[in-house]
């Protein structure tokens, strides 16, 4: 609902999505038969995981120092903007998460995907939504299904919550994802900022264009897999979000982003954060990733950050527009300016 002064009011109702259909629990698969690899989880020869070594180039994926930006860093932007040119992902350092804070979260996630199966369905995804416990975006019986189980919240702002889905186990998880995302919603201000000031546009320009800036929480959990050449734990795709901020295991390289036709290992920096450009700000080139399953299991947590209201030119009235729309507002309204979204390859 909107109110006279063209803000909407707290009772507006969250997002709904498209139906997804029910599939199996993958971590009940494995618990059951180790061995156990259902066909429909096994990809085609030509879509599985190649065996070359591209992880020399993981050195290269570019390494930005938020506070070096906070600072505004000249050298620091520049870094940035070749980044977006050239990545679309960067790793993240010096972001001002607190270790013990990010840790908090790595452990409550990892307690709450070993509770049993009764138990995490408490909070099951239904069919029309992707927050909850589950699987979402399976469209068709045919889909080859990814090798992975995930919770999905979407966070920001608070009145879109559905506390139902929210678990209670293990005690205090709900205040941690609370406070980890709050975090995260920090790290995410200043990279708009700095991406504004790339633009050559007043700091807060990207920002006052999301007239509501939503934040989405996914936790995804990799199940070890008796084969994992044949399997993905995330599909090939890239995300419709403006950004994406994730934090890997320490320990686990599972992401690999395609570059240059190149499929590269995205080895995890101690502490760092991993940030994809989405859809929305990639104008001409597309930022493809998967997650390559292992041998023994793990977890990956991710903050999308999405523009569903955006304010456009002397519009009094807010208007819902789909990424595609967006695009194409972005490019009229900013692109005209010098940026690192202008002439992506």
């Amino acid at each position: 609902t909107m109110g006279s002064n063209g803000n909407f009011l707290d009772n507006e109702e969250a997002p709904t999505y498209a139906p997804s259909i029910p599939v199996p629990n993958v971590q009940e698969l494995v618990r059951k038969d180790p061995l156990q690899v259902p066909q429909r989880y096994v990809r085609e020869v030509e879509d599985r995981p190649k065996d070359t070594d591209t992880s020399y180039l993981s050195s290269v994926i570019p390494v930005i120092d938020l506070s070096l930006l906070f600072m505004g860093n000249n050298e620091e932007l520049t870094k940035l903007d070749l980044a977006c040119l050239e990545w679309g992902f960067f790793q993240v350092v010096n972001h001002g998460v607190a270790k013990q804070v990010s840790q908090k979260m790595k452990d409550a996630a990892a307690e709450f995907f070993e509770l049993s199966l009764e138990e995490k369905n408490k909070y099951a995804m239904p069919s029309d939504d992707i927050q909850g416990y589950g699987h979402a975006y399976v469209v068709s019986e045919d889909q080859i299904l990814d090798w992975s189980d995930a919770l999905i919240l979407l966070v920001h702002p608070s009145h879109y919550r559905k506390l139902k889905f929210w678990p209670n186990s293990p005690k205090g998880l709900q205040e941690i994802i609370e406070e980890y995302s709050n975090a995260i919603r920090k790290v995410a201000t200043e990279l708009f900022q700095s991406f504004s000031l790339i633009m050559e546009m007043d700091k807060e320009a990207l920002l006052g264009l999301h007239k509501q800036l939503v934040q989405a929480y996914r936790v995804n959990y990799y199940p070890p897999c008796s084969k994992p050449d044949q399997v993905l734990g995330v599909s090939p795709h890239s995300d419709t979000s403006t950004i994406t901020i994730l934090m890997q295991e320490d320990d686990v390289c599972g992401l690999q982003i395609k570059h240059n036709n190149e499929w590269v290992p995205v080895n995890s920096i101690p502490d760092a954060l991993v940030v994809n450009v989405g859809d929305v700000f990639e104008v001409n080139k597309t930022c493809f990733h998967w997650c390559w399953c292992k041998q023994r299991q793990n977890l990956s947590w991710l903050f999308y950050y999405f523009t569903l209201y955006v304010r456009y030119g002397v519009m009094a009235s807010t208007r819902v527009l789909s990424t595609e729309q967006l695009r194409i507002i972005i490019r009229q309204e900013f692109l005209m300016h010098h940026s690192c979204f202008r002439t992506m390859r």
